[in-house]
């Protein structure tokens, strides 16, 4: 059973920077694709990026392509995303999720999920 532990998220200007982080234990890290979610207040949960289990391969949302970056370290079984060029839309809560089957993960259909970390970003 993987536990996952979102950490990082805060309160931000416009045009800031976060870095969060997701830390898990409980499973073999290097086994799991990683993804990113976001919830804002009144709008459903949605994709925001994505890393499979080497690293090699990511994905991300159009809405943060280009300001957004994930990535993991499987030492330390840890990972990130890098949030730059934050907007007032980038506020939401952010999940971390991970799976062994990346079109589960992708789907929004995750075994593991963390708790969330808020992010808001102020105008």
């Amino acid at each position: 059973q993987m536990q996952l532990v979102e950490s990082g998220g805060g309160l931000v200007q416009a045009g800031g920077s976060l870095r969060l982080s997701c830390a898990a234990s409980g499973g073999t890290f290097s086994n799991y694709a990683m993804a990113w979610f976001r919830q804002a207040p009144g709008k459903e949960r949605e994709f925001v990026a994505y890393i499979s289990w080497s690293g090699a391969m990511t994905s991300t949302a159009n809405s943060v392509k280009g300001r957004f970056t994930i990535s993991r370290d499987n030492t330390k079984n840890t990972v990130h995303l890098q949030m730059n060029s934050l907007r007032s839309e980038d506020t939401a809560v952010y999940y971390c999720a991970a799976d062994s089957v990346a079109s589960k993960l992708r789907a929004g259909d995750a075994d593991y999920w963390g708790q969330g970390t808020q992010v808001t970003v102020s105008s």
